[in-house]
């Protein structure tokens, strides 16, 4: 947590990636300099303790140097660039509360102009800006901006500081390339930023003393008030409160929200608001009072880990954000009754997509958007997010498509934080059968590699328009890896592409199917991780050859199995668990876990 000692300072201004540099109209502009060496993250707190800087990405931080930049007043400003390779944050501390104007500099100097035609010039840098934790540019292009590479930009931004703190977040969503012209120069880039107040801008120097005092006057009686209503409120409502949840300080909060203002919003739970159920209760679409439609979890009282669970969720979702994972917006705590608030995606999930469960067609050209950016958030919770996260139930019911039909990873209720030295956790295994990686299920041994399998089982699902397991086909394709594998085997592999796709790209397709048998590979360590998961995909680098087939499917006969275990029983057991929204998930294996050997 960042902390100062004094609360004074109305300004700062940075020099990403170089010396100090003092501008013209007297601004200082302090050094940024620092390198993180090899370390995966770091965090630089200045020596005048008035702003800090963390690097968050699978690559070490870089500095770009240029001295050809054109388009500004203020060159010396653009020598050099900080280039982070995923998250890049900058904190201004010890700031007087009140609005404030933030500017941030930028000029590509890395990437070529796309007008040389050359191999380098095919890169794209798009990142996303967040002040505050709210989103102000999505997809941003620094060369698209400036209408061409070494040409500077300036964007300006109104900002709230209200606890002495300001966050300004550049964040590698994913988009753009990532290898072109080196690797790790895909993510965000900034020359320099500017932090200053807008109060000392907008208030007239002979003014400013009656205002203070009127200010203060003010003040003092609305303090009054909302002292007097707390007391009031408190003894009315203390009883309802029985614990509090400990967010991060630093970072986007989520908000709070009333029983009332949900019960309102779903229309007291009505059944017909109701978008599914699962093992830890039901999942309510509502509609806010200023009109945003929204999808309520409420927390089944019968629920064992409701408590632990929802604390999980509010802690992990609201510390990551990515446009591929369904984000949070608040929750809600009265007595025992816990809910969480989420955005509503008006296209359900996945499955009911591809499965015929509703009459959205999905076309190859969506199809493949949909896996190469479900990847992209896997990827993201496995190496970009701090903590790292394990999802743990990876499935087509899991992601969720908005009105564009760009994937969202739903249900992190499952999800389990870990740090880079364990490599299995000692609680219960939880997941969707099917999706269970080999050594997860057996051995309770988990790793992000765990989610790998899973994302193995949704991408072959997407090729083919069909679940895991149907038992409405004939012996040899119940089980959609087995099938896969065949096809694979006899170098029919296209022969898994969905019937009801009329056109696909081949060349797309084979890469699809040849990513995802080495997702669903027996090893772990035969599996690759979702970064590398996610360049294949893109075409980037080129798929690795499949080794040999899991042991899993030739020391098992699945015939057997699919016939005894797996009756028409078990899997409606299984599909009624699986539901279409970030429900709570279904933990359709909950014995207690192996220790790992």
């Amino acid at each position: 947590m960042l902390s100062c000692t004094h609360v004074t300072d109305t300004s700062f201004a940075i020099k990403c990636g170089g010396s100090e540099v003092t501008t013209s109209d007297g601004t200082v502009y302090e050094a940024d300099n620092s390198i993180s060496g090899t370390a995966p993250t770091s965090f630089y707190v200045s020596r005048t303790e008035k702003w800090g800087v963390s690097n968050v990405g699978l690559f070490v931080d870089k500095i770009a140097n240029t001295s050809l930049v054109t388009g500004t007043n203020t060159p010396e400003l653009f020598k050099t660039s900080r280039i982070s390779p995923g998250s890049l944050r900058y904190y201004g501390m010890g700031l007087e509360n009140g609005p404030y104007i933030v500017s941030l500099q930028f000029a590509e100097m890395i990437l070529k102009d796309p007008s040389t035609k050359t191999w380098e010039s095919t890169g794209r840098r798009v990142f996303d800006i967040y002040i505050q934790g709210i989103l102000q540019l999505g997809d941003f292009d620094i060369s698209k901006e400036a209408g061409g590479v070494q040409k500077a930009i300036e964007k300006k931004f109104n900002a709230t500081v209200s606890e002495n703190y300001l966050e300004i977040h550049l964040f590698w969503a994913g988009k753009g390339t990532c290898c072109i012209p080196y690797d790790g120069y895909y993510g965000p880039s900034i020359s320099a930023l500017s932090v200053v107040s807008a109060s000392e801008r907008t208030i007239p120097p002979e003014k400013g003393k009656t205002g203070l005092i009127a200010g203060i006057a003010i003040a003092a009686g609305i303090l009054s008030l909302i002292v007097i209503s707390a007391v009031f409120y408190i003894k009315r409502k203390g009883s309802d409160m029985n614990e509090d949840i400990e967010l991060p300080e630093i970072g986007p909060r989520p908000s709070t929200f009333s029983y009332a203002e949900l019960r309102t919003a779903t229309e007291n739970f009505n059944a017909i608001n109701k978008l599914g159920e699962g093992g830890f209760g039901a999942v309510y679409k509502g509609t806010l009072s200023d009109g945003r439609v929204v999808a309520v979890k409420q927390l089944s009282l019968a629920s064992q880990h409701g408590k632990s669970q929802f604390i999980a969720e509010i802690a992990t979702i609201s510390a990551v954000q990515h446009r591929n994972l369904v984000k949070l917006y608040g929750f809600c705590i009265k007595g025992n009754k816990r809910l969480l608030v989420y955005e509503y995606l008006e296209n359900k999930s996945l499955d009911h997509s591809l499965f015929g469960k509703n009459d959205l067609h999905l076309d190859w050209p969506t199809r493949f958007s949909i896996g190469l950016a479900t990847a992209r958030g896997l990827a993201y919770l496995h190496e970009e997010s701090r903590p790292r996260i394990i999802h743990r139930d990876v499935k087509a019911s899991n992601i969720l498509l908005d009105a564009e039909l760009c994937p969202k990873i739903s249900d992190f209720g499952l999800a389990k934080l870990y740090d880079d030295k364990k490599t299995h956790i000692s609680t219960r295994v939880a997941g969707t059968i099917g999706y269970l990686a080999p050594e997860y299920a057996m051995r309770g041994h988990l790793t992000e590699k765990a989610d790998v399998f899973g994302f193995g089982v949704v991408a072959l699902e997407i090729v083919s328009g069909r679940p895991n397991y149907d038992n409405s086909l004939e012996a040899e394709k119940m089980y959609l890896l087995e099938w896969a594998w065949t096809l694979h085997e006899n170098n029919r592999s296209l022969d898994l592409v969905d019937p009801k796709l009329t056109t696909f790209d081949e060349n797309e397709a084979a890469r699809v199917i040849g990513v995802a048998l080495l997702c669903i590979q027996a090893s772990p360590a035969l599996r690759p991780t979702m970064s590398r998961v996610v360049a294949m995909l893109a075409g980037d680098i080129e798929v690795s050859t499949v080794a040999s087939k899991p042991g899993y499917l030739t020391d098992w006969d699945f015939k057997d199995i699919t016939t005894s275990f797996l009756s028409d029983d078990t899997q409606t057991s299984v599909a009624s668990t699986s539901t279409s929204y970030p429900a709570p998930t279904p933990v359709n294996l909950s014995e207690p876990m192996l220790s790992a050997p």
